[in-house]
């Protein structure tokens, strides 16, 4: 196991904040009566009325059988956007310290940085979109706390090897943010297996695209238990509502239909990945461990404005990479009227 105290790289105000205890806190036992949290005391339904458990703990125990791991390196928040958030909270003083990121890549780390007044070190993904180990190290400094990397990355969905990101892991003096957002529908191994030799690392993940839970926000974070009571120290007391908590538990015992879906969604993936490079005005089709296909097309503009108009919404990524459009995969019948409406355009 290498070496790693994440004492020297958190924010010495954070480490020692007395963090605020909620009413649900302070007391655990069971209890017929409860007059502690100025709630109104008349039931509603799914017991709305009360707050939800701060801490998540049956969520937690659920998250942590199914990863194989054990609640307390489990973190849960708003979305993975909360997870970015409070990790450059926990780590990085405003205007001083700094991040690096790989773009293309997920926007939220460098607006993450900038509403925290972080500063962005920006070392661009080699040609085959993976990280520049050499550049990347030589670019971090002392004030350089947190490393952000996504595999499969968005928007161009390939997985980063395990050789690499062990070489930054070994070498990289900070935190090691791996966002596996789309994990589930690679053949990649996540890196959460890697957790208890680098404790350098955290593995974000999420709930909203395999599990279809979007709507509820659920993002994970899986690092030391250290590290994720530095998160618990600073996150609102009740960041994650009780009817969040009792959706997830629910679609967590469905395992098997996540996968299925999962594996649907990787089979329309690949009959996408067949047929795109057939039409005329596409010139490239990246390969994708993800739910989406990165294309290089002949007019970005024109192709996103015409799936637009035929009630077709795709994403135009050209700002990142020159006439690319990121298209979702989507259920059988989606993706046959996409083609159905691409053929047309190929006219």
């Amino acid at each position: 196991m290498m070496s790693f105290d994440i004492k020297k790289y958190a924010r010495p105000n954070i480490l020692d904040l007395e963090p605020y205890a909620s009413a649900r806190q302070e007391y655990n036992g069971p209890a017929a009566v409860h007059l502690d949290a100025n709630e109104n005391p008349y039931d509603t339904e799914n017991g709305l009325n009360r707050y939800p458990d701060p801490l998540q703990a049956a969520l937690k125990k659920k998250i942590a059988a199914i990863k194989g791991t054990i609640p307390a390196k489990v973190f849960i928040g708003n979305g993975s956007d909360e997870v970015i958030d409070l990790a450059f909270r926990i780590l990085c003083e405003p205007g001083k310290d700094k991040v690096i990121v790989c773009p293309p890549t997920y926007g939220m780390y460098a607006i993450s940085a900038a509403i925290n007044n972080v500063a962005l070190t920006t070392i661009k993904l080699t040609d085959d979109f993976q990280p520049d180990v050499e550049a990347i190290l030589q670019a971090a400094d002392e004030s350089t706390k947190i490393l952000m990397l996504c595999s499969p990355n968005n928007p161009t969905g390939n997985a980063l090897p395990q050789t690499i990101l062990l070489k930054l892991l070994n070498a990289f003096n900070g935190l090691v943010i791996l966002d596996e957002a789309y994990i589930d529908f690679s053949k990649t191994e996540s890196a959460l297996s890697l957790l208890d030799s680098h404790p350098n690392l955290l593995v974000m993940q999420t709930l909203s695209k395999a599990w279809g839970l979007a709507g509820l926000r659920i993002g994970l974070a899986f690092a030391s238990e250290f590290i994720i009571n530095l998160f618990n120290k600073i996150k609102p007391p009740y960041n994650i509502s009780s009817l969040s908590q009792q959706m997830a538990l629910k679609a967590l015992g469905q395992k098997e239909k996540m996968e299925n879906e999962a594996e649907a969604i990787v089979s329309q993936r690949q009959m996408l990945a067949g047929i795109l490079p057939g039409y005329s005005f596409v010139q490239k089709v990246f390969p994708s461990d993800a739910n989406f296909l990165l294309l290089v097309v002949n007019d970005a503009k024109g192709l996103y404005e015409y799936l637009s108009a035929n009630g077709i919404v795709v994403r135009n990524r050209s700002r990142d990479i020159p006439q690319s459009i990121r298209i979702s995969i989507g259920t059988a019948e989606e993706n046959q009227y996409l083609i159905q409406t691409l053929n047309q355009y190929d006219r």
